[in-house]
């Protein structure tokens, strides 16, 4: 009988990553891991924030960055400025720096929305070159035609239900980010 052990694993990463991706897309509420991607500049190299600073949320509207090392506030403020696709624009006191977010106009969310279904479009071409991978190793495996078909749908059936997953996790995201 065929594995397909690594199969549902390697989709079920792909949803994981795609859920990581989603988790830092902007719905005009203050989260964390809006900043998750972002590099600072910080002992002559590029980290990431978390490493250099904690990032909590202060209010509903203001992320509020504490550095583990203050000589490192402006460069944590400045990475953030800097970061066009953010939008933001942080003000420091010295020992912490606060992040007011803005309120998303209509375009801007209808904007966020179409980069935010490029990412649901690259989930389903990993979980599509999963499936093509996957039942290229079946069709080598020179197993009896009957289990051959069986391992197929089985494929399929994984591959429908991770991709119907992908869709909904979109389609939340998307009511989260055009509610005003």
């Amino acid at each position: 009988m065929f594995d397909l052990t690594d199969f549902k694993e390697a989709l079920k990463a792909v949803v994981e990553h795609f859920k990581s991706e989603l988790s830092k897309v902007r719905t005009g509420r203050a989260h964390p891991d809006m900043l998750s991607g972002l590099k600072v500049e910080a002992y002559g190299t590029p980290t990431p924030i978390n490493q250099v600073a904690n990032v909590t949320v202060s209010d509903a509207v203001t992320l509020l960055i504490t550095p583990f090392d203050p000589g490192n506030i402006v460069s944590i403020s400045t990475a953030i400025r800097n970061d066009q696709s953010l939008g933001l624009n942080p003000a420091d006191d010295g020992r912490v720096i606060r992040v007011p977010i803005p309120p998303l106009t209509e375009e801007r969310r209808r904007e966020i929305v179409k980069t935010t279904s490029e990412k649901v479009e690259q989930a389903k071409i990993a979980i599509r070159n999963i499936r093509q991978d996957t039942i290229k190793n079946l069709k080598n495996d020179k197993l009896p035609e009957d289990t051959e078909k069986r391992g197929e749908k089985e494929i399929d059936d994984e591959t429908k239900k991770s991709t119907a997953n992908i869709d909904e996790l979109f389609k939340a995201k998307e009511a989260e980010i055009l509610k005003v």
